[in-house]
């Protein structure tokens, strides 16, 4: 069966001007496995180091394992896949359906977790920037703790709901409107720190009579970590949610059968993200590949 069922639906309508983007088995699992390494490492040094305990690196070690967790479900699916073509697993069809349900449950709930991090990491910059002085009075321990368990108890749900009736147009709409929501939390509010962030800059070159060298500096520099955050985030997520939405909007038209067809390229996309995410969100930390690096000698 197709993965998560996305392709369900679809015809063999596509024409011959289809192009389809094979992603080789052994390239799927090497990019997981990488992931794997990388977010297993981050969830390591945040663990091991008590001055990273705090509810930002929560966040970011709570990313990690979600990536971590759909760089796995995809690997196992993938070999349980090669096991079955290759005769090497005898399964009755229940059993294997059984077991296509739980690991379509995992794949997608830590898609959503994922997502649901990655907007929480943005709204805990954005409140340490525009409210740092009541920052440890708003983002608190507990508070962070129950937003952790919010995202996790959400995304088990959401995801059990879509696997049961992703045949149904309300709740393919319900999680592509999800990633549009997300996509436009974290752009407002990057842009909107980008804003503060150029605004000092020119605040600090008044007090210094600094010329626009620093000024272009500033925006050129932001406009650039802008670009890789929005960037990255586009182009390993857009393509699996595009083809949900020609799911719903098209799933006769051989143009969207095209699309169909590389349901295993946008998924390796989004275990490209698993591997961007910790270096941008985990491996920039000065502290963080500190304590990284006292994990790889202790495990030499």
């Amino acid at each position: 069966a197709p993965r998560l069922g996305l392709a369900a639906n679809q015809t063999n309508q596509t024409g011959p001007q289809c192009l389809e983007v094979s992603i080789p088995d052994g390239l799927f699992l090497s990019l997981g496995l990488v992931s794997l390494v990388e977010n297993v490492l981050v969830v390591a040094a945040i663990a091991k180091n008590r001055n990273l305990h705090s509810p930002m690196y929560y966040f970011v070690c709570c990313l990690a394992v979600s990536d971590l967790l759909v760089s796995v479900s995809n690997v196992l699916e993938t070999a349980v896949l090669l096991l079955l073509e290759a005769g090497a697993l005898a399964a009755q069809a229940a059993v294997v359906q059984q077991l296509d349900n739980v690991m379509n449950v995992l794949i997608c709930g830590s898609m959503v977790s994922s997502l649901c991090f990655l907007g929480a990491i943005a709204v805990d910059r954005y409140v340490s920037i525009f409210y740092a002085l009541r920052y440890h009075s708003i983002v608190t321990l507990p508070r962070a703790g129950r937003a952790i368990a919010a995202i996790w108890a959400g995304s088990v749900l959401s995801s059990t709901l879509f696997i049961a009736y992703y045949h149904h147009t309300a709740v393919l709409l319900g999680l592509v409107s999800f990633f549009v929501a997300m996509l436009a939390l974290m752009a407002v509010l990057y842009v909107h720190m980008l804003a503060r962030a150029c605004q000092h800059g020119r605040h600090i070159a008044r007090l210094h009579k600094t010329q626009h060298p620093t000024r272009q500096g500033c925006g050129l520099k932001g406009a650039a970590t802008l670009t890789i955050l929005l960037g990255v985030f586009l182009l390993c997520w857009a393509p699996f949610f595009l083809h949900l939405s020609l799911v719903v909007l098209c799933p006769q038209h051989p143009t969207c059968g095209c699309v169909f067809k590389n349901v295993n390229l946008f998924l390796a996309l989004v275990i490209c993200n698993s591997i961007v995410d910790p270096l941008i969100y985990a491996f920039r930390s000065q502290e963080l590949r500190k304590t990284l690096q006292e994990v790889l000698q202790c495990s030499w």
